[in-house]
């Protein structure tokens, strides 16, 4: 047998790129998985120490491993995601190899020839399965600071501890910023936040966990054909909320009376100071008319359903901002942690698969480019997707798909031993 080449490879090792395998192993297509670093590396090397899901154990869902836990309702911790993820690849002795580069995928007349760090591979199907969070990405900004600042992406913030005494910038309000403002608000030190235009939504509603009811209500099974956004549904910001110490909402208005100061969006740096836009008030309210929003649509299904739930209350701001901070003085600023997003970066994959912001084709996950798949992206069908919750439902599609170009190739083979790791 060849040992460089397979029908199928799989380019990724964390959920996405191991769901495939688990699909692909059913249907006994021989295919190997490379991963660059190692096993959920992105879990381990790229979330803080106090990192937790934001969406419950029970939406855990890896085909053939679903969440086996005594905490459904809960929030898995960093390194319990670690331990999930290396007991599903245990659990069907995936055929991983770690610390395998790909350098350049290209296609050719019979397949694909992948140029890696260990040599080359050929296959005859290629799923890529690496999610598109490549590049973490600083703005221009970044390079005029002042030396005596440190700086880190929110990919290689840890804790408070990493950082030297003194105050601290976090830019960006998504997910990862305002979590990370929330965990150094929480370890005592002085957080400056500029805030952007990220909505966030509430964790408990009327008794539940507000993921339990958009599930129900049919939210997570929508399909981004259907959606009202279409495509641009992708380059949604993710809703801030946190699953820390059981769940809770993130309310900034509620950290700046607790003394985190915020911002608006950050604009320039100028004279030693960083200007900002003054937009703070609108985007908090923003944030907080979309929060509603939400709960709006969860009033109406429970109405319309006869669901006895106890009624809650409307949010009334806790805070408001009494003037309009326009810039920040970095004389006390001892770090800033940038928490504006990465760069997608597909270009070492040589095959006309991409449109011209370099975002793949595709039907859910069927690119334009025969043999060529992707595994893992937000909201590659649904807005589980890119998450624990929906990758399984996609990488079956793609498996048949897959399964079908395969017989189509080649001869059947015989079913296969997995390959060592």
């Amino acid at each position: 047998m060849n040992n460089t080449h397979f029908p199928v490879v799989i380019i990724g090792g964390g959920q996405a790129g191991l769901a495939m395998s688990w699909s692909l192993t059913q249907k006994n297509i021989r295919h190997i998985v490379l991963e660059r670093h190692q096993l959920a590396w992105a879990w381990r090397e790229q979330r803080w120490d106090n990192f937790c899901l934001v969406t419950p154990n029970w939406q855990c869902k890896l085909p053939g491993f679903p969440y086996d836990g005594d905490d459904p309702h809960g929030f898995m911790l960093r390194d319990e995601i670690v331990d999930y993820v290396e007991r599903y690849a245990r659990s069907f002795d995936a055929p991983l190899r770690e610390g395998v580069n790909v350098l350049r995928v290209v296609k050719t007349d019979r397949g694909f020839q992948l140029l890696t760090s260990v040599g080359e591979f050929t296959a005859d199907q290629v799923v890529i399965a690496v999610g598109n969070y490549h590049r973490p990405r600083f703005p221009d900004i970044s390079a005029q600071l002042p030396a005596n600042i440190m700086q880190v992406h929110s990919a290689n913030y840890k804790s408070a501890q990493q950082l030297p005494e003194g105050e601290v910038l976090v830019v960006g309000s998504a997910q990862s910023g305002a979590q990370i403002a929330e965990d150094l608000h929480l370890a005592g030190r002085r957080v400056h936040l500029c805030v952007g235009s990220a909505p966030r939504v509430a964790r408990f509603y009327r008794g539940r966990d507000v993921v339990d009811w958009l599930d129900d209500m049919g939210h997570y099974r929508l399909t981004v054909g259907d959606h009202p956004l279409g495509e641009d549904a992708r380059r949604k910001t993710n809703h801030y909320v946190t699953g820390r110490d059981g769940g809770r909402d993130i309310d900034l208005r509620a950290f700046a009376l607790q003394g985190m100061q915020l911002y608006g969006r950050l604009l320039e740096y100028r004279d030693g100071k960083l200007l900002t836009a003054d937009d703070l008030k609108t985007n908090l309210d923003k944030a907080d008319a979309t929060s509603q929003k939400i709960k709006d649509s969860i009033d109406v299904w429970i109405a319309e359903q006869g669901i006895a739930a106890p009624p809650e209350a409307r949010y009334q701001p806790v805070w408001q901002p009494d003037s309009h901070p326009t810039h920040i003085d970095l004389t006390a600023i001892s770090a800033i942690v940038w928490a504006v997003g990465f760069h997608t970066d597909f270009s070492w994959i040589a095959a006309p698969a991409f449109n011209d912001q370099g975002y793949p084709l595709h039907t859910r996950g069927v690119s334009v480019q025969a043999g060529l798949y992707f595994l893992g992206l937000p909201w590659l069908w649904t807005w589980g997707s890119g998450r624990f919750e929906g990758v399984g439902e996609d990488a079956a599609w793609l498996a048949e798909a897959i399964a079908a170009q395969h017989q189509h190739k080649s001869q059947p083979e015989a079913a296969y031993v997995n390959e060592p790791r």
